[in-house]
């Protein structure tokens, strides 16, 4: 792992040296490239990891933390404010996971 990506990644508001190394785990490097998959897909793209269960196990705190980061907002606004709106996406993006996955695209 690059330490320089990491360390500005883990600059970012809310993140830290262990959301940073999932994201360059995850295949994202930077903050541009967080931007453009956004805070969803980054999510779901760190919880796929392997192994990813048999250490600390990223909750929904990254979730809030990774709109926070995009969007230069505390996680704990985010959380408060939109936590309804996030989940629905989520919800819609494993849907979309399935129905692809099990069409063999």
């Amino acid at each position: 792992m690059n330490k320089s990506t990491s360390s500005d990644l883990a600059a970012l508001r809310g993140l830290g040296k262990v959301s940073a190394g999932w994201l360059i785990e995850a295949g994202i490097s930077s903050a541009e490239e967080l931007v453009e998959v956004g805070a969803v897909r980054a999510y779901l793209r760190v919880h796929s990891l392997p192994g990813i269960n048999s250490g600390v196990k990223p909750g929904m705190n990254l979730l809030y933390a990774l709109v926070g980061a995009i969007e230069n907002r505390p996680w704990q606004e985010v959380a408060r404010i939109e936590k309804g709106r996030l989940l629905s996406e989520l919800e819609s993006y494993r849907e979309m996971d399935r129905l692809f996955d099990g069409s063999g695209s």
